[in-house]
């Protein structure tokens, strides 16, 4: 772009948007044109120009226009980069050149909110947003609600960038630490009689944890194995225990293997419900006997049930 003054009309041409649009964010946000001739109407500067690409790139990435505003304000004056036209300032919240956003889908603007903080490394306001959504909707609302979405959107852009494994970790973390408070808030009392554990390799435990989590605030008592559990060493608890069900998360397929669900079936303390859980398992290679719950809240349901049938038939 030649060092020129330009028109709201020309402006709106280069980046895209309309004319209305940059009334708008001149009358509410100050990212208005600051060139005045007497008699003229006012223009746009190339620095004007350069905050306002800011303003459109961020708010297309999700940003809200009141933070990108605040955001295209702070940009420091574009420098001229030697071939004729002016380099706009790239910043970001994230805090560092360029980052993109973590899409969340339909998700709502909290969990857009929680993509940002993420993106910041924010994690007191991470942990808050969290604690906030747990106290207000429960662990359930939470998980699908807020929590998926996020977690999804980091994995997808890590999938295509190999990026933002500090975002994936520090999320990772505050997640972890919130969904385990909210257990211990929620202690049942009784004995365990669902068995929560990760398939065989299988690291990815936050949707266990959240299980384990949504279960207390059932009031149905767990026991947590967690991440890569050999299934030798899952049969042998299953015969100590005896629990009533025993969910087994797999998050890829790569550790989906059925024949660890049919050697639950055939442990000496078979439990009355096997929960193969997780994407990572297929269908049509499930066992004969082995139930498939299609989400959070199908887990907890027929962990309950089950729970429930025992101790009414014990009653019996």
């Amino acid at each position: 772009m030649v060092d020129e003054a330009l028109s709201a009309g020309a402006v709106a041409r280069r980046l895209g948007v309309a004319v209305t649009t940059l009334r708008t964010w001149h009358q509410r946000y100050g990212l208005g044109p600051s060139e005045h001739v007497p008699g003229h109407h006012r223009r746009y500067t190339p620095t004007d120009l350069a905050r306002l690409e800011i303003m459109r790139r961020l708010t297309a990435d999700g940003v809200s226009p009141a933070e990108a505003a605040r955001w295209a304000r702070q940009a420091p004056d574009p420098m001229p980069n030697g071939t004729g036209t002016v380099a706009p300032a790239r910043i970001h919240p994230t805090g560092r050149d360029g980052g993109g956003s973590i899409p969340v889908g339909r998700a709502g603007p909290a969990a857009r909110g929680l993509a940002r903080a993420a993106m910041r490394l924010d994690a007191a306001v991470i942990s808050e947003t969290i604690a906030h959504a747990l106290a207000a909707g429960g662990v359930v609302a939470t998980w699908e609600g807020l929590l998926r979405p996020v977690l999804a959107g980091i994995g997808e852009r890590h999938a295509a960038t190999a990026g933002l494994i500090e975002v994936e970790h520090l999320m990772s973390r505050c997640v972890s630490e919130a969904l385990a408070a909210a257990s211990r808030a929620n202690v049942p009392t009784g004995p365990a009689r669902i068995l929560l554990s990760c398939a065989d390799e299988e690291q990815h435990t936050l949707p266990l944890e959240a299980l384990a989590a949504a279960l207390a605030e059932a009031g149905v008592s767990y026991r947590m194995l967690g991440a890569r559990v050999p299934v030798a060493a899952l049969v042998e608890a299953v015969n100590r225990t005896g629990p009533a069900a025993v969910v087994l998360w797999s998050h890829t397929r790569a550790t989906a293997d059925p024949t660890q669900l049919s050697a639950l079936l055939a442990a000496p303390r078979r439990p009355l419900l096997v929960l193969a859980a997780g994407p990572g398992w297929r269908a049509d290679t499930l066992p004969a006997g082995v139930v498939r719950p299609v989400d959070l809240a199908e887990a907890v349901s027929l962990s309950a049930a089950v729970r429930d049938s025992l101790g009414q038939s014990r009653r019996d």
